[in-house]
């Protein structure tokens, strides 16, 4: 038996129509799951994606006996068990792919009695988790890695608050302190003097004050987390392959329903909309704690941008699908301020770099960014994904609109985040 071969071919497209259907949220999700395990008696989460990284999530709270089934309606039930329920896990716990799992777990196991090991696959593995274990020594755990990298064994113990100063913008650094903040005694506090995602804070309803252009998020001992029912709103970062295809493919008219629009997570919007893209919202709601709303997204013309500074950490996610968007666009567009792109599950400024000039692109790379020039006549081409779901997902866009057929290698990683991605895409997009 032959194995399967991993790719995808993506033809021209004519134009995008109807309506497209989004993932949950796996920022949102991840806390989800978590909080639910630690929550004080049955929680119930709505909504609960079922791509890989969320996932992860839940595979490392049921093995330190958290128990989570589904009901008939799809909904995941949650036993919650306390801040303190949970027990030493009989195996190492798997984080797959996920990043967001190892470092937010990294934190909450810091506060535990006793020690645990965490594994990713080759790629988590590869990625640094110093800047996790830095903040959380200064606490009182005590951890270990090989060369900065996973395997992470955190051996958790007494804790003490710290006031500690981001040295990046990164919500999951962030998240790992005020997480391990649960179980320290006296008060915990993050400066973060650039905005990061705030679905931790806002989740758990922490203190924030606002003193200048910084941010002070605190958690004090004794804060406790009551069962309730989570809502897990659209995934941003899932809708912007959309918003992007549909934009740049002419002839398309798209929407988007039940969108999470936390604006620690919508700077894609906000340049879309500074290139020129014709994007509305809508029908602005609240759901679980965070906004959603419906969008509705028409191809437009687009012109060349500069961005960088503080807009970048509310963007890094979507940047590879951006560096599509202005390879369509009249004129330059720079990114910059964006070396974090170079430990994501792969370089990401050198996948797109390379995807993006097979099919003729005209596009540079700095250490922390890229610069390209448009608009290009893209050129269907063999493209590798690198085992990253977001460049699998983001050469797919740029194949919409290229002449001839391309072919994706290594599409299987869109399941990370976006299990039925190349359904979805191909229902939305007529030849």
């Amino acid at each position: 038996m032959k194995p399967e071969i991993d790719q995808q071919v993506i033809q021209p497209s004519k134009g995008l129509a109807g309506r497209a259907r989004i993932p949950g949220d796996k920022s949102v999700a991840h806390r989800c799951a978590l909080f639910a395990a630690l929550g004080e008696g049955e929680s119930r989460i709505v909504h609960f994606p079922d791509a890989a990284d969320p996932q992860s999530t839940l595979a490392c709270v049921r093995a330190l006996g958290t128990e989570v089934t589904r009901d008939d309606d799809g909904i995941l039930v949650v036993q919650g068990r306390g801040l303190r329920g949970w027990g030493a896990p009989s195996t190492d716990l798997d984080c797959g792919n996920s990043g967001t799992t190892m470092r937010l777990l990294a934190g909450l196991l810091a506060g535990q009695p006793f020690p645990a090991t965490m594994v990713g696959d080759e790629s988590l593995s590869s990625r640094p988790m110093g800047r996790i274990a830095d903040p959380l020594t200064m606490m009182g755990a005590r951890i270990s890695m090989t060369d900065g990298h996973a395997p992470m064994t955190v051996e958790g113990g007494e804790l003490s608050g710290i006031e500690y100063r981001l040295p990046v913008a990164s919500a999951q650094v962030k998240s790992a302190v005020l997480l391990a903040g649960l179980y320290a005694s006296g008060e915990t506090t993050v400066i973060e003097s650039r905005p990061s995602r705030d679905h931790t804070e806002r989740m758990l309803g922490l203190d924030i004050l606002e003193l200048g252009s910084e941010r002070h998020i605190s958690v004090r001992s004794g804060h406790t987390i009551p069962a309730r029912t989570w809502a897990v709103p659209g995934d941003f970062s899932a809708a912007a392959f959309f918003l992007v295809a549909a934009t740049v493919v002419p002839g398309s008219l798209l929407k988007l329903h039940g969108i999470g629009m936390n604006r620690s997570r919508t700077g894609l919007l906000e340049v879309l909309r500074a290139m020129g893209a014709n994007i509305k919202v809508t029908n602005e709601r609240v759901l679980g704690g965070e906004p959603i709303a419906d969008l509705t997204v028409k191809s437009a013309p687009l012109n060349g941008v500069t961005i960088g500074g503080g807009i970048i950490p509310n963007l890094i996610d979507e940047i590879p699908i951006l560096a599509v968007a202005a390879a369509a666009a009249e004129g330059k567009t720079v990114i910059r301020d964006a070396a974090e792109l170079r430990v994501k599950e792969t370089d990401r400024i050198d996948a797109m770099c390379a995807g993006l000039k097979a099919m003729g692109a005209h596009v540079t790379q700095q250490p922390d960014g890229l610069t390209i020039r448009g608009p290009a006549k893209l050129r269907g081409a063999t493209v590798e994904a690198r085992h990253d779901h977001r460049i699998a997902m983001a050469l797919a866009v740029a194949g919409l609109t290229a002449q001839g057929p391309t072919t994706i290698s290594g599409s299987s990683a869109a399941a990370i985040s976006f299990p039925g991605f190349w359904d979805e895409l191909r229902s939305v997009s007529w030849s």
